[in-house]
C-alpha cells in the first residue's frame, strides 16, 4: 500500500536548509499522513532540518521538517520530508486539499474556460471529489 497519495504535480515548493534557501522551481509530489514528497534539482542530507514553504495562498504555509529520504530518479532528486508535530501534520493535509482545489481551478480555466474564484473552485472540487479524498493515506 502507497505511504503517499498521487498530488497535483504543478505545485511549486521552495525549502531552506540552515543558511542555504533554495527558490527554484521545485514542484511537489506527493503528500502523506506524516509528512511530503518534492522534486529537487540537488540531493539533500537525510537527517538535515529543512524548512518548507508551499505558496498556496496570500500567506504561504510553512513548516519545519527533517529530511527522511533522497533518491535519485532521472536528472533530479525525490526528496522526503517528515514532520514530527501533529498539528503540522493536520496543516499538510489541510494544505493538500487546498493544492487539490487551486488544481481543480486552473484545470477547469484550461478545459472549460471558467474561471472560479477560490470559493467557487472549493464547493465544486468539495462536492465532486471530497469523498473519494482519503482522511488517513
Amino acid at each position: 500500500m502507497r505511504r503517499y497519495i498521487r498530488h497535483p504535480s504543478d505545485i511549486p515548493i521552495a525549502f531552506s536548509m540552515g543558511q542555504i534557501s533554495e527558490h527554484s522551481s521545485e514542484k511537489l509530489k506527493d503528500v502523506s499522513r506524516g509528512g511530503l514528497c518534492f522534486s529537487s534539482d540537488s540531493p539533500l542530507q537525510i537527517g538535515s532540518p529543512i524548512h518548507i514553504e508551499i505558496p498556496v495562498q496570500e500567506k504561504p504555509f510553512e513548516a519545519d521538517g527533517t529530511v527522511a529520504w533522497c533518491r535519485s530518479e532521472g536528472g533530479s532528486y525525490a526528496v522526503g520530508v517528515e514532520f514530527s508535530d501533529t498539528s503540522t501534520r493536520f496543516s499538510v493535509r489541510m494544505i493538500e486539499q487546498i493544492c487539490h482545489i487551486e488544481h481543480y481551478k486552473t484545470q477547469v480555466a484550461q478545459e472549460e474556460g471558467r474561471f472560479l474564484s477560490s470559493e467557487e473552485a472549493a464547493k465544486e472540487w468539495v462536492e465532486k471529489f471530497a469523498a473519494d479524498f482519503p482522511m488517513n493515506s
